[in-house]
């Protein structure tokens, strides 16, 4: 029998004003595990992510992580609960150099027996390491991706969350950050993703979901999702 998810959220619903964006979600992450959030433009992925981090506050449901209810918590309380997010548009800091922002932020909010240390970071990414004096506005939107990664496993966090990491990225630079996704998973680490390329997905993930007009339409397994197409084109668009 699996243990108590790391992550739980039961009936979650969210919205801005008037206007409700997700209705009723209801959907575990285990520990380890790496686990998507899919659909089209537009359809709530977003949203359930600010939900996730504190930054949009559920209208109903309850959010359970790490054992702690955190659908009322404020964003810094859920962060040092071990929640990081890579944000969409990376925002590094300009005026910091990298080695700046991963001091900065060191913490080992997972309590991880062998914790993500510059010296760790710098190894996963070596294009950081000869940049490491360099401050983020002198660094290329690939480094700057990098960085965003990195200073967010500088917290070591029980749960990574990475929102579009891959968007915008030259093909080379693309495949850097999943090479260091699939080490994260051998590793270990819980990982919550959002991106596009589901043909790179289904090898990475264990379980995807998929949402439409906020709401979870379908949730299964990378062998699920591979062999079934018609799921790509009337909720992927690919």
């Amino acid at each position: 029998m699996n243990s108590a998810p790391l992550l739980s959220c039961r009936g979650l619903e969210a919205g801005y004003g008037a206007s409700q964006v997700l209705f009723g979600l209801d959907f575990d992450i285990q520990a380890g595990e790496v686990v998507t959030l899919l659909g089209r433009n537009g359809m709530g992925k977003s949203r359930v992510l600010k939900t996730l981090i504190g930054r949009l506050p559920p209208r109903r449901g309850e959010i359970q992580f790490g054992g702690h209810a955190i659908h009322r918590a404020r964003a810094d309380a859920i962060a040092r609960l071990g929640m990081a997010i890579v944000p969409e548009g990376r925002q590094c800091f300009p005026n910091l150099t990298v080695h700046e922002h991963l001091i900065a932020f060191a913490d080992n909010r997972g309590g991880l027996g062998k914790p993500w240390t510059s010296r760790r970071l710098y190894a996963l990414f070596p294009s950081l390491a000869a940049r490491a004096a360099h401050s983020g506005n002198q660094l290329s939107g690939g480094e700057q991706q990098m960085l965003a990664i990195a200073r967010a496993l500088s917290t070591n966090p029980r749960l990574l969350i990475l929102d579009e990491a891959t968007e915008g990225l030259a093909p080379v630079i693309r495949e850097e950050i999943w090479r260091c996704l699939d080490r994260l998973k051998a590793a270990g680490q819980t990982v919550l993703v959002v991106d596009k390329y589901v043909e790179r997905l289904v090898k990475l993930a264990d379980r995807h979901f998929i949402l439409e007009r906020g709401r979870l339409v379908w949730s299964g397994t990378s062998a699920e999702l591979d062999s079934d197409r018609g799921l790509w084109s009337r909720y992927l668009g690919v």
